[in-house]
């Protein structure tokens, strides 16, 4: 699944992230890395961009930067 799929509140782990050189390193950059714990925090109006929690920051990425985030849902 990637993070783009991911519904208001759903918690998920980061498995991998894809994309080209620049957006992959800004994407690590900003703590979207292997192992991490999501939380989709926020949906704009139109659906796009979302607001995710990730390592104690907050930050929105539109979803066509999110679908380079593969994602694993959370097991309670």
């Amino acid at each position: 699944m990637r993070l783009d799929n991911i519904n208001l509140n759903d918690y998920v782990t980061i498995i991998n992230v894809f994309g080209d050189t620049s957006i992959k390193r800004r994407l690590l950059d900003l703590g979207f890395i292997p192992g991490e714990e999501v939380k989709c925090v926020l949906i704009s109006p139109f659906k796009d961009p979302k607001a995710y929690q990730v390592h104690g920051n907050v930050i929105a990425l539109r979803n066509i930067d999110a679908h380079n985030i593969e994602v694993q849902n959370e097991v309670n």
